[in-house]
């Protein structure tokens, strides 16, 4: 039975249209979800440029090969990743917030303490596990010899990266998203770069990179341990010690396991069958072109970090109305600011993965596919999120599950026979059964949709984006640089989309969202500009 069969007639659907009421309390949260939004969102565009011009430069000094070396790498690292965070980051968002805003800094500081405390032993532990197994999996499953002398600089990543995500969630429950920002995307990042730059210019190749890796990871550690600890009150600092966590913790951290579980599946199996079934080469040409397509839901992520504990907030004080009003409004606008770049990838996929080297044209067909999957994540909102923050994780694991296994199952039969394309065929199909079954989950169980009838305005510009891509696009030949190729169709698809959204597009409630997010940058531009006079 397909996901639509279960949305219900639009008689049965509480808001069809925005709802508003409470125009004082809807403008106070959409302007706090834009303003911490773009905070993140400048830190993620930042990073993601940097990112892709580092790509290419990993793609063109590396090579395939090695890449493909370090996903499979990444791969035991993420799996085991499961078993070594078991849910506590997730939960740190939660309960370090909860502790803080019932003065419980007993319970605050005990679950910050057991929790570095189990995740310190259970990385150690673990990575012995790797140490141990790792060269028979390298050897006897994805058939790379060569990955063995690799795996104690994987233990060290594994090491700093479940800690470093532990933290970066206790500063979320801390509600310093912009701190934690600043720390992973402006200085962990760049640190990470410029590391690899300089060491595999001295001829360290992949073990460099690796090197880079963990000494960023490092880097990042000390940062955010120090901002834990500044934002830790001293009474929690100072409270008698407890031992083990409370049932509560565990229960919650139990469900987060499960979903990181599922979410490893979704997310690497594509990358576990290609390894067992090609070589390292068509995983690293593989690994290239999905991290173009991790560019495509930019927006939404930039708005799950502020709007999720918000839904949480909204469904347990039962505002409804709010709660619809936003999912539609944001829903729109990411679907907005998702649509011109999902065609450039799409239709200019050949020039984007030519940038990388003739090595990895392969590359393209899984750059559209891919592109056209996040696509659909992106036009449904944040379905998975309003699932979660509103109890309804057993659904959303469940969903994410049955998908899970469609698409072990679709990649097992597609890849021996189309390559790297069945792979990202498998992903995407996965991706939109996800969704799709998602948002009719969220429609039947809190009446939540987030359509009407101004979507229908967004057809025009997306004609119009993709007719002046087609049309760049036919005219490209006469341009010998890829990238010049790349950045100016990005430029066009753009200002096409806006141009005509601005003529014909905006309505009444996109020009009051407009207008909510300009009057706050504008308050955060008059409130930086006097903080350095």
């Amino acid at each position: 039975m397909s996901a639509a069969t279960n949305i219900p007639p639009a008689s049965e659907i509480s808001v069809l249209q925005p709802v508003p009421a409470q125009p004082a309390e809807f403008n106070r949260r959409l302007g706090s979800i834009s303003r911490q939004s773009a905070v993140y969102f400048a830190g993620t565009i930042l990073t993601a440029a940097a990112a892709y011009f580092f790509k290419i430069y990993l793609a063109r000094t590396l090579g395939a090969e090695a890449l493909g070396l370090y996903t499979l790498g990444m791969t035991i690292v993420g799996f085991l990743g499961l078993f070594n965070a078991a849910g506590l980051p997730l939960a740190a968002s939660r309960f370090v917030a909860q502790y803080q805003s019932r003065a419980d800094f007993s319970r605050l500081g005990g679950f910050l303490r057991a929790s570095l405390g189990l995740l310190s032993i259970g990385n150690v532990l673990l990575g012995i596990a790797v140490l141990v197994i790792g060269p028979w999996i390298a050897i006897h499953l994805y058939h790379a010899p060569a990955l063995g002398s690799y795996f104690t600089f994987f233990v060290l990543i594994m090491f700093f990266g479940v800690l470093n995500t532990f933290l970066g969630q206790a500063m979320a429950g801390y509600q310093d998203v912009a701190h934690r920002t600043v720390i992973a995307h402006f200085i962990g990042t760049p640190a990470n770069m410029v590391l690899a730059v300089i060491f595999i210019g001295l001829g360290f190749g992949l073990r460099g990179y690796l090197v880079a890796q963990v000494a960023s990871g490092f880097l990042v550690l000390t940062l955010l341990g120090k901002s834990v600890w500044e934002r830790t009150p001293p009474q929690a600092r100072n409270a008698p010690g407890r031992t083990g966590l409370d049932k509560e913790i565990i229960a919650f951290s139990a469900t987060a396991f499960g979903i990181a579980a599922v979410d490893f599946v979704l997310t690497q199996a594509d990358k576990v069958v290609l390894g067992f079934y090609l070589d390292a080469r068509q995983v690293g040409v593989y690994a290239v072109a999905i991290a173009l397509v991790g560019f495509v839901p930019i927006a939404l992520q930039s708005v799950n970090q502020i709007f999720a504990p918000m839904i949480a907030e909204l469904h347990a004080t039962g505002n409804h109305a709010i709660l619809q009003h936003l999912y539609s409004t944001l829903t729109k606008w990411i679907l907005i600011l998702t649509l011109p770049l999902a065609f450039t990838m799409i239709i200019f996929s050949r020039p984007l993965i030519a940038i990388f080297g003739h090595d990895f044209a392969a590359g393209a067909a899984v750059l559209a596919i891919g592109a056209l999957g996040q696509l659909f994540n992106c036009a449904v909102g944040s379905v998975g999120y309003l699932l979660l923050m509103s109890g309804n994780q057993l659904q959303l694991i469940k969903i994410q599950g049955c998908n899970a296994v469609l698409m072990v199952a679709v990649s097992l039969f597609l890849v021996p026979r189309f390559g790297i394309a069945g792979a990202a065929i498998a992903s995407a199909v996965s991706v939109t059964c996800t969704n799709l079954w998602s948002l009719a989950a969220v429609v039947r169980t809190l009446k939540l949709f987030p359509y009407h009838s101004g979507y229908s305005k967004l057809l025009p510009c997306a004609f119009a984006s993709a007719a002046v891509l087609f049309a760049f696009l036919h005219g490209a030949w006469r341009i010998h640089s890829p990238l010049i190729v790349a950045v100016a169709a990005l430029v066009f698809a753009y200002v096409s989309f806006f141009g005509m959204l601005l003529g014909f597009g905006l309505e009444p409630e996109d020009r009051e969202f407009v207008a909510i997010i300009w009057q706050h940058l504008g308050r955060s531009v008059r409130r930086d500009g006097a903080a350095t006079h």
